[in-house]
């Protein structure tokens, strides 16, 4: 006998317009946005990814729904121009602020004051992305593509900070790497769980394909502390497991971990297991583990709003002056 389900008919679906705001376009970042914040492995990290667009290695960007609500998407897009990133991943929130952003210029809901009321998610305009997804999954798209296709081509009046539609204008991969339950448009009556999953199915294989070649690249995780590291741990393994057949080796490449979870010491070295911190996932997995055959890690703690700017004048600096001297 099947367990009873919830009836999503039931649901009252308000519009965005009735709903309050935390972040507008305001918070976006202008390029010549100044910051102090300075950090030693910064210029080995610009460094790293200029020698890897050279070779032709990956540049991926893996990153949480928070480094949008940071306003940095404008040094992003930068950096994807500059042909410095070759693949962003994202969690399911963060394709969420995206669209929202793109559309009326305007995202991030008060958790604390509509759960309370039991409209938290339920916003009519931000379940588009469902059939959005529904719509590219038809055509062979992924989640990413599908919803910054839907962006691109569609009335979006702010899509010049779209992240997913200006990397399908650039022509560059945008993996979404969703778990059902996790986001506010599962919540939706449209919400087809099964497309939802294929397409990020989808994605997840695009991104294993990317990490296949990342010998001689740079994979960096931007305030992810579950989705960054345990998809690029699978990702990594399979890519691996071919590479070996093959009499080949990803061993020699760079990570770098931008979050705010002090480490200290020797970040290289894995926590023992009677510290809290041996479950930070970002930590033994992408600092430690999986660069031990040869490979250069880096840990830089800060907000987004002043890290990810930094390491974009670091790489124009670098660009602008490439015989300067590095600082491994």
């Amino acid at each position: 006998m099947p367990f009873p389900k919830f009836d999503r008919s039931q649901l009252k679906i308000r519009p965005l317009t009735e709903r309050e705001h935390d972040l507008d376009l305001g918070v976006i970042l202008e390029l010549d946005s100044t910051t102090l914040f300075e950090h030693p492995a910064l210029p080995g990290l610009a460094k790293a990814l200029i020698e890897a667009k050279e070779l032709g290695r990956p540049r991926i960007l893996m990153m949480g729904a928070h480094v949008l609500r940071a306003g940095v998407q404008k040094h992003i897009i930068d950096l994807m121009d500059l042909g410095l990133i070759s693949h962003i991943a994202m969690n399911g929130a963060g394709p969420i602020h995206d669209y929202e952003m793109a559309l009326i210029g305007a995202t991030t809901e008060s958790v604390a004051k509509y759960i309370r009321t039991g409209e938290f998610g339920l916003w009519r305009e931000t379940a588009a992305i469902n059939d959005a997804v529904a719509v590219g999954h038809k055509q062979g798209m992924g989640m990413g593509e599908s919803i910054g296709r839907a962006i691109l081509d569609g009335v979006f009046p702010h899509k010049e900070v779209s992240l997913l539609a200006q990397a399908i204008k650039r022509q560059i991969p945008v993996t979404v790497h969703i778990g059902i339950g996790y986001d506010i448009i599962h919540e939706h009556p449209n919400c087809d769980g099964g497309v939802l999953g294929a397409a990020s199915y989808d994605d997840f294989l695009i991104f294993t394909e990317a990490v296949r070649q990342l010998e001689g690249g740079v994979l960096l995780s931007f305030g992810s502390a579950v989705m960054g590291p345990e998809v690029y741990l699978k990702a990594l393994s399979m890519a691996r497991n071919v590479a070996l057949q093959q009499g080949k080796n990803i061993a020699k490449f760079t990570t770098g971990v931008f979050d705010l979870v002090p480490i200290e010491g020797d970040h290289r070295q894995q926590a023992p297991k009677t510290d809290p911190k041996y479950y930070y996932r970002p930590w033994k997995t992408i600092l430690v583990r999986t660069v031990a055959d040869g490979g250069v890690s880096s840990y830089v703690a800060g907000d987004h709003r002043d890290t990810l700017p930094a390491l974009w004048r670091e790489v124009r600096k670098q660009l602008t002056f490439p015989h300067a001297e590095i600082n491994q």
